[in-house]
């Protein structure tokens, strides 16, 4: 790892460290370097203002909206939407590279505000560019976790590929985080167990918690098997993003009875653009006030446990779980580099 680099991931480290007690935290938001977008991507997403289901946004433009949330850091990954795949592996390699590129120049910019994190695909990419995509993110730009999108890419979580970049990303001491939603059939709940066993009790992250963008009756199913499989697998670390609201407070609800470690893997997230941060900060607020006030909850397991959701838990699901998951990444790379 590059000296540079090294002495920015000891900084951050000492800054999370220092101010985990207190920072709001959005663990899943994606930006993109707008001004570089290919044209077809503009026209697509930026030609009308009535458009935002994933319009891009700069690292700038999140910044405004971390100050209207009252946000104060966010982790920042690539969009998937305006990262433009021209087919063969090279050009999918450039492009994602450059993508990866953005996320890492904008931590450099903006230190105090960014948590980065990298984005590889085995598929678009092939096997060799994939890993080489995974060594640059960790060794060249200190990113402390690793992203992979069976949905979106099109390959079973659980693949060969998968385990092959898998332990790639571990080897150099990254946490690998997956896309894991019930909007396809590529990220069912037994392809994760299937990660999180064979890697335990090495750290796992799971993006949405068995949400994404699938519809109401498809995803029960799949939020209330991830919501058991979580407390029979400590180390999956779950974002709670693009979930519906009434799932995210029974999660927490749920993993907050059960107590450490299981209280501690859950993290608030927004998946901006996709979603509001301004909304789901918002919203996370008073759903924690409800669950505060307790007496009136119209969930009896708030009522008959008073006290659950104090002070220090809510600043745990606000920020300083995902403070402490990066805090574990940054120290990892570095004791592997």
């Amino acid at each position: 790892m590059d000296k540079t680099i090294k002495k920015r991931v000891e900084e951050s480290i000492t800054f999370l460290e220092n101010n985990r007690d207190r920072l709001i935290i959005d663990g899943d938001t994606h930006i993109t370097h707008v001004s570089n977008m290919e044209k077809e991507v503009k026209e697509k997403y930026m030609s009308t203002d009535d458009y935002f289901h994933g319009r891009p946004i700069s690292a700038e433009d999140l910044l405004r909206e971390m100050e209207m949330a009252e946000v104060d850091m966010s982790l920042i990954w690539q969009n998937p939407a305006a990262t433009v795949y021209p087919g063969d592996h090279a050009g999918n390699f450039t492009n994602l590279y450059k993508a990866n590129r953005y996320i890492h120049d904008s931590w450099l910019k903006y230190p105090d505000k960014f948590i980065p994190a990298g984005w590889t695909d085995p598929k678009a990419l092939g096997m060799n560019k994939a890993l080489v995509l995974v060594d640059i993110c960790v060794n060249n730009f200190g990113f402390p976790i690793i992203k992979m999108n069976p949905a979106q890419n099109k390959y079973p979580i659980d693949s060969e590929m998968v385990f092959e970049v898998l332990d790639h990303i571990i080897s150099l001491g990254a946490i690998p985080a997956f896309h894991f939603g019930s909007d396809t059939p590529y990220t069912p709940a037994g392809g994760l167990e299937k990660i999180a066993r064979k890697i335990n009790p090495y750290p796992l992250i799971a993006v949405h918690m068995g949400g994404g963008g699938a519809g109401y009756r498809e995803a029960e199913k799949q939020y209330l098997e991830t919501r058991e499989m979580g407390l029979n697998n400590p180390n999956i670390k779950f974002i709670l993003s693009a979930k519906r609201d009434i799932h995210i407070e029974s999660d927490l609800i749920r993993y907050q009875l059960a107590g450490e470690p299981f209280n501690r893997n859950l993290c608030c997230a927004s998946d901006a653009p996709y979603s509001r941060q301004t909304w789901n900060y918002g919203g996370f607020r008073w759903m924690f006030r409800s669950l505060k006030e307790g007496k009136n909850h119209t969930d009896k397991r708030i009522r008959i446990n008073p006290g659950l959701f104090d002070d220090k838990a809510v600043q745990n699901f606000m920020g300083r779980n995902f403070a402490e998951i990066v805090i574990l990444g940054y120290q990892r790379i570095l004791n592997s580099s």
